[in-house]
């Protein structure tokens, strides 16, 4: 019998990133980790009462694509949000009016806390008397590419320009082909 300390990190399996989940879009619908068939689902998770963050970084996944011309509809943003409470499909959707490439994401308490669980996102709701309804929440601020089912097969740092991950998703997508194109 051998002990764990004695296993190189790359015989060492790491835990799973990402996974299932089914939410409402900001249409009403039902949306689910294999709704975008072979299409890479990239998450940002945040809520549409964030001051700064969310708007940034929406921004920059929006030019990030612009950049990628076609190929940007190999891609599918997803905005979920970490505050189910205020954020309903309506507020989502009045929220990404100008970001039309991007669908919202909401569901119950529970749904919100088992994604946020799957893909390892702190969010921590505090008092703030100075923030719409007297409270913000601070959160997890990167992005994630996912696979069709929900597994997760890159992430982003905030700290990323868009040319960055622009060049970083291309860098994906061809990872993606070569691997739907093996005999």
């Amino acid at each position: 019998m051998s002990c764990q300390c004695c296993h190189s990190a790359a015989q060492m399996r790491l835990p799973a990133v990402g996974g299932y989940f089914l939410l409402d879009d900001h249409d009403g619908g039902r949306i689910d980790a294999f709704s975008f068939g072979e299409r890479l689902m990239l998450l940002f998770f945040g809520f549409t009462n964030c001051a700064v963050v969310c708007p940034r970084e929406l921004a920059k996944i929006d030019a990030a694509l612009d950049q990628l011309g076609d190929d940007a509809a190999r891609i599918q943003p997803l905005y979920v949000t970490i505050d189910p409470a205020r954020d309903s499909p309506a507020v989502l959707r009045a929220y990404l009016k100008n970001r039309p490439r991007f669908i919202g994401l909401t569901g119950t308490n529970a749904e919100i806390d088992a994604i946020k669980d799957s893909f390892r996102v702190f969010a921590e709701r505090r008092d703030d008397a100075s923030a719409p309804d007297g409270y913000v929440v601070p959160h997890t601020s990167i992005a994630y590419l996912a696979a069709p089912g929900g597994q997760v097969v890159a992430h982003f740092a905030e700290s990323l320009a868009a040319g960055d991950l622009a060049t970083r998703l291309r860098t994906q997508l061809r990872a993606a082909n070569a691997m739907t194109s093996r005999p």
